[in-house]
């Protein structure tokens, strides 16, 4: 009886919604646990101190998807907004 009441079709973009956003944190953490310089989980790098690493910090925080829009515009669509906006467009 319970099933029929969550298993609706009109549930199903919901429970999509749900899972993307549970996917892309997991993907951060497990993102940062294994690639973030700061973050040490054995304990033999944990007694390693403060580290003065900042190749491996920079390499971290420039990763590839914003070496990707370093150059973009920050828009979604520059043209359309540029048509509705710009005055000297005719």
């Amino acid at each position: 009886m319970a099933a029929n009441r969550w298993l609706r079709p009109e549930v199903y973009p919901l429970f999509a919604s749900v899972g993307l956003a549970v996917g892309i944190c997991g993907m951060q953490l497990v993102r940062n646990i294994s690639t973030n310089p700061e973050v040490r989980v054995t304990k033999e790098h944990r007694t390693a101190g403060i580290l003065d690493n900042h190749a491996e910090g920079e390499k971290y925080s420039q990763h590839f998807v914003r070496k990707f829009v370093r150059g973009k515009t920050p828009q979604i669509m520059p043209s359309l907004n540029n048509f509705f906006s710009d005055p000297n467009l005719e």
